[in-house]
């Protein structure tokens, strides 16, 4: 059938030890990507977004919530489905409580192409709380490349991240991601290793990265979901 081969508990040992020197190998170089990602320059946002919400029109800016991050899933929800996609939906899933990223000052959203009445039902159907907003006559996924035309001229999604920091009232896109590049996300770690600041902690290169927009330094302690103080949650970010 195919399964492991049996062995003894002393050849097994001798196994996972080289299979874990390899494993360290690759954290380190993971550790080193993430590095270099944060390296990346970033491109200032000057056109005008307005989206959909809960709350009814909001600007990418309102989209941070005051905070100095903000992490987009580009949810594949095109403007005529009745539900949303099964890959994006499975993804969403295993986003974990927001209160870890926004402890770090980032905020987690999804936007889509469908209209906001068409993503509510869906929404609570799947009993989701993450914010999430329609981008429905705006040309933000087009411009974020998470859109694009078909052969046949038909406009059709992909499933992405993108990451976005704010200086002041100031936005800037600094990361993007799409397709088998969303393999392994969800963690709240995960997800911080793809935005500028990272994880913010003092390990982390480039050095002052972490306490460049006011962060405090090492980082935010980690909690339970329900301890974290309400300046941790909104942004102790000098704004």
């Amino acid at each position: 059938m195919g399964l492991p081969h049996i062995v003894t508990r002393e050849e097994w040992q001798a196994a996972r030890d080289e299979l874990l020197a390899k494993e360290k190998a690759v954290t380190r170089a993971r550790d080193a990507l993430n590095a270099e990602r944060r390296e990346l320059p970033m491109v200032e946002v000057v056109k005008e977004y307005v989206f959909d919400g809960a709350d009814g029109k909001v600007t990418l800016l309102d989209l941070f919530e005051g905070r100095a991050q903000l992490v987009v899933h580009h949810f594949m929800f095109a403007p005529e489905w009745d539900a949303g996609c099964r890959g994006c939906a499975a993804f969403l899933d295993q986003i974990g409580h927001l209160a870890h990223l926004r402890a770090r000052g980032t905020t987690f959203v999804a936007l889509s192409r469908a209209p906001f009445t068409r993503i509510l039902p869906f929404k609570a159907r799947m009993g989701w709380v993450v914010p999430w907003y329609s981008t429905c006559g705006a040309e933000f996924n087009r411009d974020f490349d998470a859109t694009r035309p078909d052969p046949r001229g038909r406009l059709v999604d992909r499933p992405g991240i993108s990451c976005f920091l704010r200086d002041g009232d100031r936005v800037f896109h600094t990361y993007s991601t799409f397709d088998r590049g969303l393999d392994g996300l969800g963690s709240t770690t995960s997800l911080l290793d793809l935005t500028a600041l990272g994880r913010q902690e003092e390990w982390e290169e480039p050095k002052g990265r972490a306490t460049a927009l006011g962060a405090p330094a090492g980082g935010a302690e980690v909690r339970y979901h329900d301890e974290y103080e309400e300046y941790e949650l909104h942004g102790p970010y000098g704004y």
